[in-house]
């Protein structure tokens, strides 16, 4: 039972970060869109970096153990 509930919690703390990292990255969208700045300044910002980072790892890690 103690391990479900480790697991739910591992699975809660994900979902939330991934929430808080979208969010905060939309706000750098919107920002930009507003300022009317060019389409790849919202990844260029921390969280847009972190969503890169974050698909880029595995193709990295998938490329290193090959």
């Amino acid at each position: 039972m103690m391990a479900l509930f480790v697991q739910l919690l591992k699975l809660i703390s994900v979902l939330v970060g991934a929430i808080i990292l979208g969010n905060w990255f939309l706000a750098e969208l919107r920002r930009a869109r507003l300022k009317k700045l060019p389409w790849y300044t919202p990844y260029l910002s921390p969280p847009g970096l972190l969503i890169l980072a974050a698909c880029i790892l595995p193709i990295i890690y998938w490329l290193a153990t090959r």
